[in-house]
């Protein structure tokens, strides 16, 4: 077993900045602001010759009782309970706070072991800058920059020299797939993500904008294990103000880009947005298989029920590949339906597609309806192969290709998909031409 290793302390101390270096990823989101993390984030961290996980928590309050500092101060707690070790970070700069004081008292009843780093120490007198923190009675404080990795790998030593090494290799878990849940603020993918957990994983609260970073979160649900990430509401352009927001919208965005399948909520209690269009028009774009839930089915009559399906009809019918849900997040129905159909959409989008079927397809498609000429030449579809998954692409071989259109093309996806029964991934068609030996010559 990796040992699990926990950042905690007060915002703005650099606890996402170690977090990176320890992970040699930029998957947590750094800037100059307290308050940035809100959820737990795990990683594996690499260094002092072995891997561990650590775990980047939210700058807490142990005294809040209410609101977003309430629940944030919940999940940093969460993550101490499964900690085998704690490290607490404090800011050298800023010297000891009664906020450090109140976390370090929490810490020791935790029994967990806690190392207390000194962060913030690049240019400083090592002595003098932890000499503070004594006072917290946690042991030698030591002193480090995350920034700059300044004494990160004794630091890591120290701390992993506590656990055996496991000699056993670690086993070959295969392709596990990676489904990206995205939507506009407020719609209910963080809840949706708890009801798929069985657990108040990632912070759901009525306020749009909470969750800020993409989460990564593996589970396992009937036997099957997925990696799930919770993802920040995408906005339009014109109403994103601030920078971290700026951030949030890049890590959605590559989110989407480096899942395989990817969950679309709606807010049925909402009208269908043209900026539901621009996501769905941005997911299909990537190429992902994609599963749409329309959340918040219980809080609407049937008469509301009948409009949305018409809205949604008339605004994302171009998605006419995936499958629609009506789910209640909060309630947890429907949501089985919905992995159900990410298996699927899973499935389709991983599809090997055979050689000669695709080439058979192909030929009863130009029997059916030829291509358009163009003057007095007709584009000649010969064969077809594979060309890769999710999507899934065929690559159709032959002459004069160039001149296909699109309305065409359209036709050619279509009957492909119908051919090979691909519901919830769309398809890519890619030509070759041939190359005309007599081109050159006269």
């Amino acid at each position: 077993m990796k040992p699990t290793i926990v950042l905690v302390g007060r915002p703005n101390v650099g606890k996402s900045t170690l977090f990176n270096r320890l992970t040699r990823t930029r998957d947590a989101l750094v800037a100059d602001l307290p308050g940035l993390t809100r959820d737990r984030h795990y990683g594996v961290g690499r260094g002092a010759g072995r891997e561990y996980l650590v775990v980047d928590t939210a700058g807490f309050d142990p005294v809040a009782k209410s609101g977003i500092m309430h629940e944030m101060a919940q999940q940093a707690e969460q993550a101490i309970a499964e900690a085998d070790a704690l490290l607490f970070l404090v800011d050298g700069r800023s010297g000891l706070t009664p906020h450090d004081q109140q976390i370090a008292e929490l810490l020791r009843r935790t029994g967990r072991p806690v190392h207390l780093v000194v962060n913030k120490a690049e240019g400083m007198n090592r002595n003098l800058v932890a000499a503070d923190f004594h006072a917290l009675g946690l042991g030698d404080p030591a002193p480090i920059s995350a920034t700059h990795g300044d004494g990160v790998r004794e630091l890591l030593e120290l701390v992993l020299d506590e656990f055996p090494l496991d000699d056993e290799p670690a086993p070959d878990e295969g392709r596990v797939p990676a489904i990206a849940i995205v939507g506009r603020p407020n719609v209910g993918k963080s809840t949706l993500v708890n009801s798929l957990l069985g657990e108040e994983r990632v912070i759901a609260f009525d306020m749009p904008g909470t969750t800020r970073d993409a989460i990564s979160i593996p589970f396992e649900r009937d036997g099957k294990r997925y990696t799930l990430i919770d993802t920040a509401g995408l906005r339009r352009r014109g109403k994103i103000f601030e920078a971290v927001e700026k951030f949030s919208v890049i890590k959605t965005l590559q989110a989407i880009e480096e899942a395989n399948v990817v969950v679309l909520v709606l807010d049925s209690a909402q009208d269908i947005s043209d900026q539901d269009a621009h996501i769905a028009g941005f997911i299909l774009d990537s190429g992902r298989a994609l599963v749409v839930a329309v959340n918040k089915w219980d809080a609407i009559d049937s008469y509301q029920r009948e409009l949305v399906k018409l809205d949604i009809g008339r605004k994302l019918g171009f998605l006419s590949f995936a499958r629609f849900h009506y789910v209640s997040a909060l309630q947890g129905s429907g949501v089985g339906a919905v992995m159900r159909s990410v298996d699927a959409a899973y499935a389709a989008a991983m599809s090997n597609l055979s050689t000669p079927r695709l080439t058979r397809t192909l030929q009863a498609a130009v029997a059916k309806q030829a291509p358009p000429r163009h003057g007095v030449f007709r584009p000649k579809l010969r064969y077809a192969h594979q060309g890769g998954n999710n999507p899934p692409i065929v690559v159709i071989h032959g002459a004069a290709l160039e001149h296909v259109p699109v309305s065409y093309v359209r036709f050619l996806e279509r009957t492909f998909m119908e051919a090979f029964k691909l519901q919830g991934t769309p398809l890519r068609v890619q030509f070759r031409t041939a190359h005309n030996p007599y081109a050159s010559k006269e």
